[in-house]
């Protein structure tokens, strides 16, 4: 998967794995928590600060704004630095286990998690 798409639980999965840490991902605690370090600045906020991630704001033409870093952009400003992070780390691309796929789709389901 292109590290530019990535997103919600797969994008938090991904930031756990540059991070060396590969805790199993299932949000709800039962394999183990993957930190929401793309919505949650108290999980995201130090990486940002450690791996010095500059993050800009631009307007867009057709209204808002888009976020970006000297290597990914998001709508939010965690989601394009922890995209800059992962690519970073583990490339343009990432391989996503089907299982994580697979729990991901059921997180989004069940969690709001205020970044959209």
């Amino acid at each position: 998967m292109k590290t530019s798409e990535l997103k919600d639980g797969i994008l938090d999965w991904a930031v756990d794995k540059a991070l060396n840490l590969n805790t199993p991902y299932n949000s709800w605690g039962q394999k183990g928590k993957v930190p929401f370090y793309s919505t949650d600045w108290a999980q995201g906020g130090p990486i940002i600060e450690r791996e010095q991630i500059d993050i800009q704001c631009f307007p867009r033409k057709s209204g808002g704004v888009v976020w970006r870093t000297f290597h990914a952009d998001g709508p939010t400003p965690l989601i394009a630095a922890m995209r800059c992070f992962v690519a970073l780390r583990l490339g343009d691309e990432v391989d996503v286990p089907d299982d994580v796929l697979r729990d991901a789709e059921l997180d989004d389901l069940i969690y709001d998690r205020g970044d959209e």
